[in-house]
């Protein structure tokens, strides 16, 4: 067993669900191609840090900060321009080898996923194994260091990823979860941001074993009846979902970092209509419609605001959406004005098939999809850049972030 495996204990037992999680997956992919880079603090992004080494990181220097701020934190990082093509390509190799090593694949991003091996012991050997050479398959064939976490449940597997973390293994067998989960910060708990573990740690709550001590109408009281019970049922590695293979996405979504400089309305306004651009195109690419549109924006002082609204008839009209997401901005300018803000965040879910939702349009929702069509044609044929909105000219619309197909 290698220094960067850890088995919890000896018996392995039935955990069979792997988390398969690339490390600094960026970062990674830039120190892969670029031998001058290895083992030195990387950054990818300059005005606003993407992604980072964990060189890097052992400074302190984190995801969407400032890079002015991470610069005063490693004066000695190296800065790399983001290659969201090289990204897509190491991820669509990942997934070869994780499709190659079994069936039950469940896709969370474009450097995550769930794998379901627990059928596999008469052909391929015992969890562990498989997952040992999983790591050693995706070093080879790809390239990067991936850690991966063996549990029962999906939830267990995940925290073992993040506990193993840098390029480790870790296997927690089931009759020492809670003993392995008890333990750690409230933060490991899915669900726990900064806004609750904060009211957490004020009732001196600290640690996962602290939660599963409470009551679930206490936690209910505490936080609401949806977090309450989630996180009663985590705390006691209650998670029977099962490993979804082919899943559509729930929500499609996409964000812009800002960086710190003051906004103007306009400006907002231009990434906004940008953001719901880029959604809308990535929801008819996949035949989806949508009904709730939730604007999500992040503050100066890293505190976050969301605000959402759900229409009456799904849809994926940029128009009809761009509508209802400049309502949503403008409840939120009172906050944007006193507390400035850093990143603009637009996501559409309660998804349906978009077929069923085309049926007895008015002729201005019909005459508002020929538009989008016909703009989507243009871009499928030209390229994306061939055309684009009034608004948009001469706007530098940010990156386009890889993700994994619908």
């Amino acid at each position: 067993m290698s220094l960067c495996e850890h088995v919890f204990v000896s018996q392995i037992g039935s955990a069979s669900i792997l988390h398969a999680d690339l490390d600094a997956f960026y970062a990674s992919v830039e120190q892969r191609d670029d031998p001058r880079l290895r083992g030195r603090p990387v950054i990818v992004g300059a005005g606003v840090v993407l992604a980072c080494s964990y060189e890097a990181k052992a400074f302190g220097v984190r995801t969407a900060m400032n890079g002015g701020q991470a610069f005063r934190r490693c004066p000695q990082a190296i800065v790399v321009q983001p290659r969201m093509s090289a990204y897509s390509e190491a991820s669509k190799a990942v997934f070869k080898v994780f499709e190659d090593t079994t069936p039950l694949v469940e896709g969370i991003s474009i450097d995550e996923a769930f794998l379901d091996v627990g059928g596999l012991r008469r052909i391929a050997g015992e969890p562990v194994e498989i997952a040992r050479r999983l790591r050693a398959e995706v070093l080879e064939r790809v390239g990067l260091p991936i850690t991966v976490g063996v549990a029962r449940t999906k939830f267990l597997a995940k925290v073992a990823s993040g506990v193993a973390k840098p390029d480790g293994l870790l296997v927690v067998p089931p009759d020492q979860e809670l003993e392995f989960l008890h333990p750690l910060a409230v933060e490991r708990l899915w669900g726990v941001g900064e806004v609750t573990a904060e009211k957490l740690r004020t009732r001196g709550l600290t640690k996962v074993g602290d939660i599963a001590m409470l009551p679930e109408a206490a936690l209910i009281a505490m936080l609401g009846r949806a977090s309450g019970r989630h996180l009663h049922a985590l705390a006691h590695n209650r998670d029977p979902r099962p490993i979804e293979v082919g899943r559509r996405r729930r929500s499609i979504g996409s964000q812009r970092a800002l960086g710190r400089s003051p906004k103007s309305a306009a400006t907002l306004d231009a990434v906004l209509a940008g953001l719901v651009d880029r959604v809308t195109r990535r929801m008819r690419s996949a035949g989806r419609a949508g009904r709730t549109v939730t604007l999500r924006l992040r503050f100066d002082d890293f505190s976050r605001a969301t605000r959402s609204h759900t229409l009456p008839q799904a849809t994926g009209q940029t128009r009809a959406i761009l509508v209802t997401a400049r309502s949503l901005m403008a409840t939120a300018r009172p906050l944007i004005e006193r507390q400035g803000i850093t990143m603009v965040g637009i996501s559409v879910a309660n998804l349906e098939n978009e077929s069923t939702v085309q049926l007895a349009l008015p002729f201005d929702k019909a005459s508002n999809n020929e538009l989008d069509s016909a703009l989507d044609h243009v871009r499928d044929k030209y390229g994306t850049n061939a055309i684009t909105r009034g608004i948009l000219l001469g706007r530098d619309q940010g990156l386009t972030v890889p993700m994994l197909p619908d």
